[in-house]
This record gives C-alpha cells, structure tokens and sequence, in this order.
C-alpha cells in the first residue's frame, strides 16, 4: 500500500510544474501582461476545447490522427524491429543492409515531404509514409544496440547448457535486449506525434494538424494553442503507456525491481 501510494506521489510530483505553468499564464492572461491575441488564457482554451467537444469535431480529428499514428508506428515499428533482430544475430545481414541504412538515417525524414507529395500525392499513404519512416530508425538502431550488448558470457552459458537457437534467443538474447528496444519504442513515440503534426499540417483534410490549420486561417488561436495541448498531452499518454509495458515487462530486470 505504501509502495502504491508513493509511486502514485512521485507521479503526481511530475505534473506540479505543468500546474504551475498553467496558473501562471492564466494570471498573466488576465492581468494583461500576455495580449489574448497573442497567447489565449487557459480558460478560453478550456472553452474552445468544449466548443469543439459539445460539436463532436475535436473528437473525430482526435481519432482521426491516431489512427494515423498508430498505423505509421505499426508499419515502421515492426519493420524495424524485425531488421534490428536480424542485424544483430546476423553478421551476413549487418554486412549487407546495415551501411544503407545508416546512411538513410542520417536524411532528415521531414527534408523528403515534397518528394514524398510526388510518390504518393497528399493521400493518406504520404502521412502513413513519413510516420513509419520517423519510427523507423529509432526502433531499428536500439533493437540492433540492445542485441549486440548482450553478455556475450551469458550466451555462452545457455549454449553449454544444452539450448537450441530459438531458446537461446528467447530467453537469453531478446530479454537481454529488451531495455534497450524500450528505449527505441518510447524515443519512436516521440518522433511519431512530430511527424505527423508535420504531415497533417501540410497535406490533410481531417485530423488535428487539420484542425489547427483551418484555425488558424480564421484566427483562431485557442484552438490552434488547444491542438498543441491536445499533441502534447497525446504524446505522454503513450509514452506512459510505454512506461507501464516496459515495467510489467522487465520485472526480472534489477533496475526495474522497487527496492
């Protein structure tokens, strides 16, 4: 119960700042030091967020855009999960693919936009295109990384022990390798809202990158500030749930483990 109770505290710790912050800016807001038409208070924030609520506008976006993400992460995610795997247990594969795709990496996926428009049009598959390219090499480069920093000993140990390939590698390499794949995913996650607030800005009919631009021709800058909340709130949700996989997952694990 203690153990509840003080994870809950440090939780609760985390968001003070951003409670802060918030008063902060609605007494700013309303002394007349930050100019409504500059930065809106939070309380006409919280207004156009129930304005759009009530319309079940800000709703559809909302499931519109993650949708998309999820898809884009899906996509990429597995993709580079897979190549991650097989670079790292294989010397033949690294030699072969590892070299391109460092190089890719280092092209700002974002920098492909106007190429990415003539391959695919402004479609869904664009969007789809530049998020599972954005996870990609996030998920790629830590399941390589946590692959290759294996104890190399502990192998070893499995194999004089009797176990098949399949064995070794599920319950000596992958769970080895595990702390950094979670790394890879929740960095993934990050890159993953970037990139398609990016994309749904440009090139979109729904969505919340939509929705902030059509905001935005109007002048409508509560909602333009409420879909920047909504992406940052959106983010740590799923880098929250990342969190909470990555401890039911690594319950073995010493770091992991509530002293």
């Amino acid at each position: 119960m203690n153990r509840a109770f003080g994870r809950i505290g440090r939780g609760g710790l985390g968001w003070l700042l951003p409670i802060v912050i918030v008063v902060v800016w609605e007494l700013a807001s309303r002394i007349g030091f930050i100019a409504g038409n500059v930065l809106p208070a939070p309380s006409a924030v919280a207004e156009a967020f129930w304005r759009l609520l009530v319309t079940g506008e800000l709703i559809e976006n909302i499931g519109v855009s993650t949708a998309r993400a999820l898809a884009g992460f899906a996509i990429g995610g597995s993709i580079g999960f897979v190549l991650g795997l097989a670079n790292g247990v294989s010397a033949l594969s690294r030699g072969l693919t590892d070299t391109t795709l460092q190089m890719i990496r280092n092209i700002p996926h974002l920098a492909l936009i106007p190429l990415v428009i003539l391959w695919f049009g402004i479609d869904e598959e664009a969007k789809l295109f530049l998020v599972a390219l954005g996870v990609f090499f996030p998920i790629y480069v830590n399941t390589l990384l946590g692959i290759q920093s294996v104890d190399p000993q502990l192998v070893e140990m499995g194999r004089i022990y009797g176990m098949t390939r399949f064995e070794l590698f599920s319950r000596v390499i992958l769970p080895g390798a595990l702390p950094a794949i979670f790394v890879g995913l929740r960095y993934a996650l990050g890159i993953m809202w970037l990139t398609l607030i990016v994309a749904e800005t440009i090139s979109a009919s729904s969505g919340l990158g939509y929705m902030a631009m059509q905001a935005r021709e109007f002048l409508l800058i509560d909602v333009v500030v409420l879909s920047i909340l909504i992406y940052a709130l959106l983010g740590k949700l799923a880098d929250s749930l990342a969190r909470l996989l990555e401890r039911l997952s690594l319950q073995w694990h010493p770091a992991f483990q509530t002293a």
